[in-house]
This record gives C-alpha cells, sequence and structure tokens, in this order.
C-alpha cells in the first residue's frame, strides 16, 4: 500500500491527449471509442477517442471527414498522418497519406 506522499509524487492528472500528437495513424489497427466530458459550465459534451499505451486520444470530427475523403479516392489507404493549426475553436485539422 502507497503512502499519500508517494501518490502524490507520482500523480499524473488525466488528460486527453489529440491524434494529431501521433506520428502516424494506422486506420485498421485501432478501435474508436465514444468518451464523455463536463465544459466549465457544467454542459455535457460527446467525443471520439482511440486508446494507446493506456492514453486516450481524442479524435474530432473533422479529422474523421478529412479520413473519409482519403478512403473514397484511396480505400486501400492504411496509414495517415493528422496535421493541427490554430487553438481553442479556430484550430483547423489536415490529414495526409501516408502509405
Amino acid at each position: 500500500m502507497a503512502k499519500l506522499r508517494e501518490e502524490a509524487q507520482g500523480y499524473e492528472p488525466k488528460r486527453t491527449l489529440n491524434i494529431a500528437e501521433l506520428t502516424a495513424v494506422p486506420l485498421d489497427d485501432l478501435d474508436v471509442l465514444d468518451g464523455s466530458g463536463e465544459n466549465k459550465d457544467g454542459k455535457v459534451f460527446h467525443y471520439k477517442y482511440t486508446l494507446i499505451d493506456g492514453k486516450e486520444y481524442r479524435i474530432p470530427s473533422t479529422v474523421l471527414e478529412e479520413i473519409q475523403k482519403i478512403l473514397k479516392i484511396k480505400p486501400e489507404a492504411k496509414i495517415v498522418k493528422v496535421n493541427k493549426s490554430g487553438v481553442d475553436l479556430n484550430t483547423k485539422y489536415t490529414v495526409d497519406l501516408i502509405e
């Protein structure tokens, strides 16, 4: 059993990462899960995410739309790279085909 001091020193707050933080995203290997949270106003919001090595990576809906466009052109696509620019409401995502 750990002591409070040890727990506090090793504590890392839960943080949902963004899929754009990955160097490559395999399209056939990742499960997509549904998550929900609460904003500062107490309103519940829902999001999609994938779990990699115990860490949650959020998948914005615009990324799903971009991947859908790629798959219409190249159904055999296997790996993509998600790029992010901007912050907060001005965030834009682009998806590049790697393989």
